[in-house]
């Protein structure tokens, strides 16, 4: 049984160094021993095999980075209700309530943004179209 500290991490340290080393040799080996091939096709931005419309440097809609954050935070609170359902039966009553009102603040939260317009889309593109 390790009794140190470093016995009981010098496997840890072990295994990182490893992972370092392996992923260190893998992309030396990849460049190294990999083909170099430029070419008119291979620089242009891939979009789903559809043929590219303008330039890559074009500036999207803040919508587009707002959304891709709102998905990420509410699909992060929804993996809060996995242990919630995991230990429901020990904390019987205090569990529902403590899981009722996380629900009420996430909720509150979504319509929050939903009455700010931040999921509405349409309300953007016709404002351009108008104008």
């Amino acid at each position: 049984m390790p009794t140190t500290s470093i016995e009981i991490y010098f496997p840890v340290l072990v295994q990182a160094l490893l992972g370092l080393g392996l992923a260190v040799l893998l992309v030396s080996l990849g460049f190294l021993l990999g083909k170099r091939v430029k070419n008119r096709v291979k620089e242009m931005p891939y979009e789903c095999g559809i043929t590219p419309v303008g330039s890559a440097k074009d500036r999207l809609s803040v919508k587009f980075y707002l959304v891709a954050m709102l998905f990420i935070l509410f699909d992060i609170e929804a993996i809060f209700l996995y242990p919630w359902a995991v230990v429901y039966r020990e904390l019987k009553l205090f569990a529902f309530f403590e899981m009722l009102l996380f629900i009420a603040l996430v909720l509150a939260g979504f319509f929050y943004i939903w009455k700010k317009g931040v999921l509405n889309w349409a309300e953007e593109n016709d404002k351009e179209n108008a104008g």
